[in-house]
C-alpha cells in the first residue's frame, strides 16, 4: 500500500478489532508537544514540571493547583483546553467514538483545528487501502477549507491555505515574500489539477495539499467525493449506502435532506420549502448528491425506499467549509436497540 498523509498521525495510534482507532500515549504526547503547550526556555519551573510529568505518563491526573502554579496565564488556558480534550478522548476510548460524542450535547468546546485533526486521522484510517489519489484529494474537503475558482466553465477546488500562501509568495516561500516586499510582481497561482493522467503526483505531495480538483459534474471530483461519503457513513454506522452526483433534485416526494456545510443547509431548506433561489444562491451550489440506503432496515420506517438529498456549497466568498459531522447527526437512521 502507498503511504499518504503522514501528518494525520496514523502512525501514533492502534486499530482496534472493530476497526476504530484506540487513543494511545503517543497520540496524547503529540498534543502536549504542540507549540501552545510545549514549554520554552523562559517558561517557569511549574510549567516545565507539568510538561515532563505528562510526557512520562500522558494519562496522568493533573490537579488544579498544578495548572494554577504556572506563571503564564495564556499557558494555563491552553492546558485547560488540551487536558479537557484529553479527558474526552480517554473517556471514549477511540478517536471515532470521541469525535461522534462531541456532537451529542457533550458541552465540550473544542478548537476547530482539533476537530479537523480528528477527521484527518479518521479518514486516514477509513481510506488506508485506497489506491485512488483523486479520492484522497476529494477527502481533503472533509478537514481542510477549500477555495473555489469558477473560470471558463470549470469548477476548481483547491486548498485555501495553500492558495493564500502561493498568492503571497508566488510559490517561492520566503524568497517570494522578499520579492513581493521589493515590488516584484508574482505569477498567478497555478496548481496542478489532479486527474487520471497525472494522479501519481499525489503520493509524494499528499501532505502538501497543493493540488486542485475539478468539481464539474462531468469530472472525477464529485464521484470521488461521493465514494468518500459512502465510506464515512459505513465506517461510523456499519451500513452501506449509495451516493451518486446529480445535476438537479427531481423528487415530488422530497422528504429528507442534509446540507454538508452551513450554506447548503440554508439552500436545501429553502428548496424544500418551495422557495426560489437567487442567481447568487444557485451559483453557491458546487454539487448535489442522491443518497440511498442499501438496507431498508437501517432507515426510519417513514423514510424507507426514499432518497436523502445532499448538497455541497461554497460561501459567498467562495470557500468550502464542510461539516462532516452533519452526516453523523442528521441522517434518518433507525434507532438501534
Amino acid at each position: 500500500m502507498r503511504e499518504f498523509w503522514k501528518s494525520a498521525g496514523y502512525h501514533l495510534v492502534d486499530r482496534t478489532k472493530s476497526g476504530w482507532l484506540a487513543v494511545t500515549p503517543d497520540l496524547l504526547r503529540a498534543y502536549y508537544t504542540r507549540p501552545e503547550i510545549h514549554p520554552v526556555d523562559e517558561s517557569c519551573s511549574a510549567e516545565h514540571a507539568l510538561f515532563e510529568k505528562l510526557m512520562a505518563d500522558p494519562f496522568a491526573s493533573v490537579a488544579v493547583t498544578e495548572i494554577g502554579a504556572i506563571a503564564d496565564k495564556d499557558t494555563i488556558d491552553n492546558y485547560n483546553v488540551v487536558l479537557a480534550f484529553r479527558d474526552h478522548l480517554v473517556k471514549h476510548g477511540t478517536i471515532e467514538a470521541a469525535y461522534a460524542a462531541l456532537f451529542q450535547n457533550s458541552g465540550l468546546l473544542v478548537p476547530p483545528v482539533f476537530l479537523d485533526q480528528l477527521v484527518h486521522l479518521i479518514l486516514r484510517n477509513i481510506l488506508r487501502r485506497t489506491q485512488d489519489p483523486v479520492r484522497l484529494k476529494a477527502a481533503e474537503l472533509f478537514f481542510r477549507e477549500q477555495v473555489v475558482t469558477l473560470e471558463n466553465g470549470t469548477v476548481m477546488v483547491a486548498d485555501a491555505e495553500i492558495v493564500a500562501m502561493m498568492s503571497e509568495t508566488g510559490g517561492f516561500g520566503g524568497l517570494g515574500a522578499l520579492l513581493m516586499e521589493a515590488g516584484t510582481p508574482m505569477r498567478e497561482v497555478a496548481l496542478d489539477v489532479l486527474g487520471e493522467d497525472n494522479a501519481d503526483i499525489y503520493w509524494e505531495r499528499s501532505d502538501r495539499f497543493d493540488t486542485a480538483l475539478d468539481f464539474r459534474f462531468t469530472q472525477p471530483g464529485p464521484d470521488a467525493f461521493a465514494r468518500v461519503l459512502e465510506a464515512w457513513i459505513q465506517h461510523f454506522f456499519q451500513t452501506d449506502v449509495r451516493v451518486q452526483p446529480v445535476q438537479k433534485i427531481r423528487d415530488d416526494q422530497w422528504s429528507w435532506h442534509v446540507g454538508l456545510d452551513a450554506d447548503s443547509t440554508v439552500i436545501l431548506n429553502a428548496l424544500y420549502e418551495g422557495k426560489a433561489l437567487t442567481e447568487a444562491e444557485n451559483l453557491q451550489i458546487i454539487s448535489l448528491f442522491r443518497l440511498d440506503f442499501e438496507n431498508r432496515s437501517s432507515v426510519q420506517p417513514a423514510q424507507r425506499g426514499k432518497p436523502v438529498w445532499l448538497a455541497l456549497s461554497m460561501t459567498k466568498d467562495r470557500k468550502i467549509r464542510m461539516k462532516p459531522q452533519n452526516l453523523l447527526v442528521n441522517l434518518p437512521l433507525a434507532s438501534r436497540s
